[in-house]
């Protein structure tokens, strides 16, 4: 793997553990797609540091847990504002 992406791969890592950001989030900060981010957090992360890993999937399993929840007060949001 290059070493360019193994070094933006540990700094996605260090970012989502400690801001506890989403995918979207991080793909904003790192200018990168958030196919990028999330192949990066699941599929590479494990390869390169599995303890990291572990964390960050948690952090990603929560975020998928409560998506229904944000995407319904955006929503609210929104037609609160027009």
């Amino acid at each position: 793997m290059n070493k360019n992406i193994i070094n933006r791969v540990l700094e996605e890592t260090k970012y989502i553990i400690k801001t506890n950001s989403t995918v979207r989030e991080i793909a904003k900060i790192f200018n990168v797609s958030k196919s990028t981010v999330h192949k990066d957090l699941h599929e590479r992360l494990k390869d390169i540091n599995y303890i990291n890993y572990l964390e960050v999937d948690k952090i990603l399993k929560y975020h998928t847990d409560i998506r229904h929840i944000r995407g319904g007060e955006s929503t609210k949001r929104k037609y609160l504002s027009n």
